[in-house]
């Protein structure tokens, strides 16, 4: 699925985003909506490696908090990904 992923991202132009459709899509056509759990956990998995960045509303998401539609979008340049917020830490 990484290959999968990196292969629909590499070909969107630079800052744009691609859903978990398109790439479930992009591995199986016809089979797609048993793939996007698959596509989740890759994506996750990616992001904590700052391979890939999650976004939520246009807005890059913690890779294991975000919830609900998202897209994934190869880092900007200069961009630095964030680790996700350590356990314990709270956001407020």
């Amino acid at each position: 699925m990484e290959a999968v992923i990196f292969d629909v991202l590499g070909k969107l132009a630079p800052g744009k985003s691609a859903s978990s459709e398109e790439v479930a899509r992009a591995a199986d056509n016809e089979n797609w909506r048993r793939l996007t759990g698959h596509v989740r956990n890759t994506a996750r998995g990616l992001a904590r490696q700052g391979k890939i960045v999650i976004t939520r509303h246009g807005k890059p998401a913690d890779p294991e908090k975000f919830k609900g539609v998202y897209r994934l979008r190869m880092p900007l340049e200069g961009e630095v990904v964030a680790p996700p917020a350590a356990a314990g830490d709270v956001d407020e």
